[in-house]
């Protein structure tokens, strides 16, 4: 493997190699790039972007790690049950201020583990509920919360086609949540973003749905970091097979770009057009 750093973006049918990200980029923003990690579970960003952390801080872009979970069903060991969470958090800061993230951007949001599904969309807020902002919770409230103070230019969060319930739906509900950031809806909650950031997933237990458009190689110090970041989570005992996937692959990642489709009648218009007859000739 080489000892050097390469980026290789496949953007149609070509393929753009350089030696920092602007080189490859089809949107750089220089000075104004801003990264947000959607890590769904503590040590998601970590597993699946856990180099390319390394990579934006070596170009000084300011990095995020937005953490939406509070990790209470992660515990390996019934002396650790009411305590996993703490634990957790703790490991999390160790893990991602080995990667040169300060503790300020790294956001704990605290959501229950295994019970998003209760937390879809935004709703009033009663007594208890967890994160409670201007009243209200909910993911689409986190989310659009902090996409506007963070102003992000462009989201990584793990792809949908995931096994784990949490990660699809954080995905559903991330996506969503760009669109309110950068609209009029709930002014109560920050600013509107002047524009959509771009997107991209990493892959952690399931593969991509479709092919990665992006593939970072770095020298072996930086899988060496990756690996001793990782190892931060020590309560996590079940995710050694992960480990293990991450030291094989060696010191390279893949991302994939997420191109929004959206609805253009105007497309479909020539399709239902009548066109002139054609005869059948036997």
């Amino acid at each position: 493997m080489q000892e050097k750093i390469e980026f290789v973006r496949l953007v149609g049918n070509e393929r753009r190699v350089g030696s920092h990200l602007a080189d490859v980029s089809q949107n750089w923003q220089g000075k104004k790039q801003r990264f947000l990690m959607i890590s769904p579970h503590d040590d998601d960003a970590v597993l699946g972007a856990g180099l390319l952390i390394q990579l934006a801080k070596r170009e000084n872009i300011p990095v995020y790690i937005l953490i939406v979970t509070d990790g209470r069903m992660g515990y390996c060991s019934a002396d650790e049950k009411d305590s996993i969470s703490e634990i957790r958090r703790n490991e999390s800061y160790k893990c991602y201020e080995s990667l040169g993230i300060p503790k300020k951007n790294i956001i704990w949001l605290g959501f229950p583990d295994c019970r998003l599904n209760n937390y879809r969309g935004r709703g009033p807020a009663e007594a208890k509920e967890p994160l409670v902002i201007k009243g209200y919770t909910g993911l689409q409230n986190a989310f659009t919360y902090h996409l506007r103070k963070i102003k992000p230019t462009q989201c990584f969060l793990p792809t949908w086609n995931d096994l784990h319930p949490d990660h699809r739906i954080i995905y559903e509900e991330m996506l969503i949540s760009l669109f309110h950031a950068a609209g009029d809806i709930w002014p109560e909650i920050g600013k509107p973003l002047s524009k959509v950031p771009y997107v991209h997933t990493y892959a952690v237990y399931c593969d991509f749905l479709e092919p990665p458009t992006l593939r970072m190689r770095t020298p072996k110090s930086y899988l060496e970091k990756k690996l001793k970041a990782i190892s931060a989570f020590r309560s996590q005992k079940q995710i050694s097979s992960l480990i293990e996937n991450v030291r094989h692959c060696g010191p390279e990642e893949y991302i994939r770009a997420i191109e929004f489709k959206l609805y253009r009648p105007a497309k479909y218009r020539n399709k239902f057009e009548e066109k002139e007859a054609i005869r059948m000739v036997r």
